[in-house]
Formats: C-alpha cells, sequence, structure tokens
C-alpha cells in the first residue's frame, strides 16, 4: 500500500468506511471480515465507501482519500444474504488501516502508522471481542489518548 506522494494506489482488496470525517480501510484476505466489520460499523452509523475494491487517491492537500471503483457503490456483501444496498459516500479521508488478518493482543498496544502517498495513517490489528465494532466506532467519534503503562 505505500505508495509516492502525488500518486493513486492501485485498487486493494480491502472494504471501507466513513464516519464524519474519518475514513477506515479494512484490509486482510479474503474470509478475515471485511465486510463484516464494515457493515457492522454502518448498522451503528457509519456510510460504506466500497466494499471488496477499494481506491486511495490523493485529496486536493494530497491526503489519502478512499473511494470504490466500481458501479457498485453503496453495496456490501452480507455473507449468507447476498449484496445489500446501505447508506453510502463516494469518498472519504484515509483515517485509519484496520488489518484483519492479525489480532491485537497487548491491552494497551503501541501506536503504528504507515505512509499511504506520503502521509502518516494510524495502523491497527483487530481486536477479538465482539466490542470490537463498538470500540471502533468511539476511536472514530473521539479519538485515542496516547499513554504509557506508567503514566
Amino acid at each position: 500500500m505505500n505508495a509516492d506522494k502525488g500518486k493513486d494506489t492501485p485498487p486493494l482488496h480491502a472494504s471501507a468506511i466513513a464516519l464524519g470525517h474519518k475514513g477506515v480501510l479494512f484490509t486482510g484476505a479474503s474470509g478475515s471480515g471485511k465486510s463484516a466489520m464494515a457493515l457492522e460499523l454502518v448498522a451503528l452509523g457509519a456510510e460504506l465507501v466500497a466494499d471488496d475494491m477499494v481506491r486511495i487517491v490523493a485529496g486536493d492537500e494530497g491526503w489519502p482519500m478512499l473511494s470504490a471503483t466500481t458501479r457498485l457503490r453503496g453495496v456490501i456483501e452480507a455473507r449468507g444474504l447476498g449484496l445489500i444496498t446501505v447508506p453510502h459516500r463516494a469518498r472519504a479521508p484515509l483515517s485509519l488501516i484496520v488489518e484483519m488478518d492479525r489480532t491485537e493482543t497487548a491491552r494497551l498496544p503501541d501506536q503504528v502508522t504507515r505512509d499511504i502517498l506520503g502521509q502518516p495513517v494510524p495502523v491497527i490489528a483487530r481486536v477479538d471481542t465482539p466490542h470490537f465494532p463498538a470500540f471502533l466506532f468511539a476511536y472514530l467519534k473521539g479519538g485515542r489518548v496516547a499513554v504509557s503503562p506508567g503514566d
């Protein structure tokens, strides 16, 4: 996913949602829960940006923007139900990457960023709890506080 500033990335096998002025990119292998997590957040009030294929493009000020790649805007796969339409938007600024293939086990993990189109974007791993969608929703609404265990 790394790219030089000012260039778009190739389409990614991923899902993306937007909540307020923040966009989240869910990465991982097929079956890792990308669409399910996006759908959980849409049920909590987020909007779908893209399901299955996501493009990251440089926005007007160079910040990476998430967008759909196909005519299936507003359509998401609900495994066992089929394709359904949900609230959606065309673009959102990339504010967080969630790696669905990796499970976070630390109680207070270090903050990690990845360079996307020349900008540092926070990266987190999936947390193995049924409350993870609620955790993400709260994170997107309020942000993350940087503290160390000794504070």
